[in-house]
């Protein structure tokens, strides 16, 4: 399973995924013109590395300011595939940072939350 290190761009997120520390990170604005082209090798990754025979804990650390609604539905394919793993006993996680100053970010989190079992933690930045 190779590592994810794709630059942010104005309209999409950075993206790391760190396979040998159990860590996705996503940080910045999505609304890129192809979402499933995105998020493709980052759905596959996840599912990689949570179907790979390991017991390492994933931990996903998001601090995404803007998702278009093609985004939305990658993150929902994303945090679909975390609660299968949870399901199965898997450690998954979930850290959602937003700015203070922007509750719309708080909200779409929120939204996320209350439909999955596994840790899910909104913090609230200055």
């Amino acid at each position: 399973m190779n590592d994810i290190n794709i630059a942010g761009s104005e309209s999409t997120p950075r993206i790391r995924a760190d396979g040998s520390a159990g860590r996705l990170e996503m940080s910045g604005d999505s609304y890129p013109e192809n979402s499933f082209e995105l998020f493709q090798p980052v759905l596959e990754w996840v599912g990689a590395f949570l179907d790979g025979g390991g017991t390492r804990p994933l931990a996903v650390d998001l601090q995404l300011l803007y998702l278009n609604t093609s985004s939305v539905r990658a993150m929902m394919e994303i945090f679909d595939t975390l609660q299968e793993a949870h399901e199965r006993g898997r450690a998954v996680s979930v850290t959602w940072r937003y700015d203070r100053k922007n509750e719309r970010v708080a909200d779409l989190a929120g939204e996320f939350k209350e439909d999955y079992t596994f840790p899910f933690e909104i913090v609230p930045e200055s």
